[in-house]
C-alpha cells in the first residue's frame, strides 16, 4: 500500500507533467459538474428514485473517468493497494466508499454514498483484483457513525479498510518474507483486525502471482543488504569495496522509492533487519 496525500494534491499542481496537468478553468468545470451531477442525484433520491439514481452515477463514469491520468501520476502508476502495475492487471478509478450500495461484515446492505460518486477525494487507483473483490464491501466497526447525505459524517466513521490517503493506516500493513501482506508489528487489536479485513476483502495476499513478486522483491532485497555488509566490513582498508558499498547502497535505495513497484516490500525487509546502519538505506 502506498501513501497518496490526496489532501494536498490538485490535477492544476504545476508539477506535474504537462499530459496530466489541468488548467485551472478545466478543473473548475469538472468540479462544477460534478455539483450539478449531485444535484440530480439528491432530487432522484429524494423523490425515492433509487434505480434511477445509480443509473445516473452508471451513465456518467466518464466523468470521473477524466481524472484517471492524474490519479495514476500520483502513484507513478501503481496501484494504490497493492503497489503493483501489471500484476494486479487493468487499473480502475476505484470510489473507497461505494456509490451505489454498501455492505457491512454482518447485517443487510445498506444504501452507498451517492452522493460522494463525484467527489474526487472518494477516489482511488485500484486494480482489478482488489477492486472487483472490494465491491461493495465497506464494512464499519460496531457503534460507529454511518454518514448519509442528510447527516454528513465521513470524518466520524470507523472504517474497516484501511485506505491509501491516510499515511497512519499505510504503516499498519507489512510484508513477510513469503510474500505476504501482514499486521505491521506492534499494531493494536482494532488495526490488527483492520490489516485482516483488508488483505482477506481486497486479495492482498491470496493473488498469487502478487504474493510470488513481493516474495522476488524481498529475495532480492535481502542478498542485497548481505553483500552491502559484507563490502561495508572492508571499506576501511579496501577501495574496491568501498566502491561496492556505494554501488550497492544506490541499488537499495532504489527498491524503495516511492515510485518503484512493490518498494514497500523492500522497505519492511530492510526493517525486520534491525540493523541501524541499514535503515538509513530507505528512501
Amino acid at each position: 500500500m502506498i501513501f497518496i496525500d490526496l489532501d494536498n494534491k490538485l490535477p492544476t499542481d504545476a508539477d506535474l507533467p504537462a499530459e496530466v496537468r489541468w488548467t485551472k478553468g478545466a478543473w473548475g468545470a469538472w468540479l462544477a459538474e460534478s455539483a450539478r451531477l449531485v444535484g440530480e442525484l439528491a432530487k432522484l433520491d429524494a423523490a425515492g428514485m433509487v434505480k434511477d439514481r445509480n443509473a445516473l452515477i452508471d451513465k456518467n463514469s466518464d466523468h470521473w473517468g477524466k481524472l484517471k491520468p492524474w490519479l495514476l501520476a500520483l502513484s507513478g502508476g501503481k496501484c494504490w493497494f497493492t503497489e503493483a502495475r501489471d500484476i494486479a492487471s487493468h487499473l480502475d478509478v476505484e470510489h473507497f466508499r461505494p456509490k451505489k450500495a454498501a455492505r457491512n461484515a454482518r447485517g443487510p446492505e445498506r444504501d452507498g454514498y451517492w452522493w460522494l460518486a463525484f467527489d474526487y477525494m472518494n477516489f482511488r487507483i485500484a486494480g482489478t483484483v482488489p477492486n472487483r473483490k472490494k465491491g461493495a464491501w465497506f464494512p464499519l466497526r460496531r457503534g460507529s457513525p454511518c454518514s448519509s447525505y442528510g447527516w454528513r459524517c465521513e470524518g466520524d466513521e470507523v472504517p474497516h479498510f484501511l485506505d491509501p490517503t491516510n499515511a497512519h493506516d499505510v504503516t499498519l500493513l507489512a510484508f513477510d518474507e513469503e510474500g505476504k501482506a501482514v499486521p505491521a508489528p506492534g499494531v493494536s487489536r482494532w488495526d490488527y483486525v483492520r490489516v485482516r479485513r483488508t488483505v482477506d476483502r481486497l486479495k492482498l495476499t491470496e493473488h498469487q502471482l502478487l504474493a510470488e513478486e513481493r516474495r522476488k522483491v524481498w529475495q532480492k532485497t535481502a542478498k542485497l543488504l548481505d553483500k552491502y555488509q559484507r563490502a561495508l566490513a572492508k571499506a576501511a582498508t579496501s577501495a574496491a569495496a568501498r566502491h561496492e558499498v556505494k554501488s550497492v547502497a544506490c541499488e537499495i535505495t532504489s527498491l524503495t522509492k516511492p515510485e518503484s513497484e512493490l518498494s514497500a516490500v523492500a522497505k519492511w525487509c530492510i526493517r525486520y533487519s534491525n540493523q541501524p546502519s541499514l535503515q538509513r538505506l530507505i528512501a
